[in-house]
């Protein structure tokens, strides 16, 4: 399956919820590729926000990992392997436990840990336009 959506920033809600109905629940761990800059964490915090998630919802480039907690009490871990230098530091932080759990799990630069991603997994693609116009890419793998 592949869905190639073109859309202006101000429509991130539609694009959120295509990406939620067609990947949630059918896949729990979800990829964002993307230059610096693109909406990755922008993407999420409005994926997060559709799904009930409570807390708020903020990149978690130092931390490498963000866990919030949707209205009906499920887990949802938000990953940011940007400064990720080894795979070593993503083995200290027990990546099996998250992704292969049911928990949804959002990750940012995934392309640093490739090798560690499950066999299937959603990618999104985020392709910039220009400042207000995005393509998206959705497949799953």
């Amino acid at each position: 399956m592949e869905i190639n959506i073109k859309s202006h920033l101000d429509n991130l809600d539609e694009v959120a919820e295509i990406i939620r109905k067609s990947i949630l629940p059918e896949r729990n761990v979800v990829c964002f590729y993307g230059p610096m800059g693109s909406g990755k964490t922008t993407l999420i915090a409005e994926i997060c926000k559709q799904i009930g998630v409570t807390d708020a919802v903020s990149s978690p480039t130092f931390a490498l990992i963000n866990e919030y907690r949707t209205d009906c009490d499920d887990t949802v871990f938000h990953f940011d392997f940007y400064r990720t230098e080894k795979l070593s530091e993503v083995f200290d932080l027990g990546y099996e436990e998250y992704f292969y759990s049911d928990s949804t799990c959002l990750i940012e630069w995934p392309e640093k840990i490739e090798e560690l991603l499950p066999e299937h997994y959603a990618k999104i693609e985020i392709n910039v336009i220009d400042t207000s116009e995005r393509e998206y890419t959705i497949s799953l793998i």
